[in-house]
């Protein structure tokens, strides 16, 4: 069986890792209009965290909680290290904590929670609504997304089975019940048994437009902040999530060995746009998430802002997570969508397309818009 997979982010490096894993495929192809890891690929940042707990969600929390198992086994497998367990932080009215401490807790995962108190002086760097308390996850932690990807990409360079193809742009893939064929934009073509399209927010490009009016672009801006001296000289500062009053700002720590900033973003700097353009911040956006944290930490130097960098990522127009659609019998996989879910998800997403790739009963990952894929007869209808 020769299986194709088109995107060089971490969906598609992880699906090509469980794909040549499979005794039933002789050959893999990794595809990307770029290098391999693509640097434009929505995944490749200095940090992504991993954590289980979606607020009045515990169907996603209890899938969630495989995460962080899930990213230890990928560092094994492609012996590198690049996940930290920092943990994770949410605040949350101090009313909401123990209920959401016990979805956790029978999800297996490690967690407490703290009181107003306990939270106020446990971060007292961090202003925090009144009435605010907290959940804080130990089984949670945080990537480093890029050095991920290349640790990724170089044990498929070296599998014999595995080949390998940057600066190939496909513009077209079409099917039949039994074959897929890529289209490049210099013209060449090839084929396999299956395609796997896990091309981030270019993945609108690729699909039929019953999948593709579905999905959203947005732009994300996102700050990296000097790490002051009070946070550079502490040790297991987590992932805090949940801040200001609108409970949308989100903090990503400095790790261990690295000199990485902290990552400092909102929803609130999350835009639907029309189409994909530069990466580089208007203005307005940085100066809105500026304000953000400035409300957020008393002390915040707006001058240790040491850059800032848009992003885009697409969600599911209604229920603004992932979609997954298979068309002509299962012969082209459509994974388009992507964003801070995807990766989070990433090595359950990939074992699940992988295993449909090869015909294997999918594993489970817990989110439905996986387990339960749109299907296409076809390319062009539903």
């Amino acid at each position: 069986m020769r299986i194709t997979v088109v995107g060089g982010g971490v969906i598609g490096l992880l699906t090509a890792i469980e794909c040549v894993r499979a005794a039933a495929v002789d050959r893999v192809d990794l595809v990307d209009a770029g290098p391999i890891p693509s640097p434009s690929a929505t995944s490749n940042d200095r940090l992504r965290v991993v954590r289980a707990l979606h607020r009045g969600e515990p169907a996603l929390t209890h899938a969630a909680a495989q995460a962080h198992a899930a990213w230890m086994d990928v560092e094994d497998r492609v012996e590198s290290r690049f996940y930290h367990p920092a943990g994770a932080l949410t605040a949350m009215p101090v009313q909401d904590a123990a209920a959401e401490l016990a979805v956790l807790t029978a999800a297996g995962a490690k967690a407490w929670t703290l009181s107003p108190d306990e939270l106020a002086g446990r971060y007292p760097r961090i202003r925090f609504p009144d009435g605010t308390g907290a959940v804080q996850e130990a089984t949670a932690g945080v990537v480093l997304a890029d050095h991920a990807l290349v640790a990724m990409a170089r044990w498929l360079s070296h599998q014999p089975r595995v080949r390998l193809r940057p600066h190939r742009r496909a513009v077209e893939i079409s099917q039949n019940d039994r074959v897929a064929t890529i289209r490049y934009a210099d013209g060449e073509s090839h084929t396999a048994d299956r395609v796997v399209v896990a091309a981030g927010p270019w993945s609108r490009e690729l699909v039929p437009s019953a999948i593709a009016s579905d999905l959203t672009l947005y732009r994300q801006t996102v700050l990296s902040y000097r790490a002051p001296a009070w946070l550079r000289d502490s040790t297991g500062m987590p992932a805090v999530l949940g801040l200001g009053p609108a409970r949308d700002a989100w903090l990503m720590p400095t790790v261990p060995q690295s000199d990485a900033p902290l990552r400092l973003s909102a929803a609130s700097a999350c835009r639907p746009v029309d189409e994909m353009t530069d990466r580089v911040t208007p203005d307005q956006w940085r100066a809105h998430l500026v304000e953000v944290f400035s409300q957020l930490f008393p002390d915040f130097d707006p001058a240790a802002v040491v850059d800032s960098t848009d992003g885009f990522y697409l969600a599911e127009r209604t229920r603004g997570g992932p979609l997954l659609a298979t068309y002509g019998a299962g012969t082209v996989l459509a994974y388009a969508a992507c964003g801070g879910m995807s990766f989070k998800f990433a090595p359950q997403i990939a074992r699940a397309l992988a295993d449909r790739a090869v015909g294997a009963p999918p594993r489970p990952t817990g989110l439905d818009s996986v387990d339960r894929p749109r299907q296409l007869a076809a390319v062009g209808e539903e």
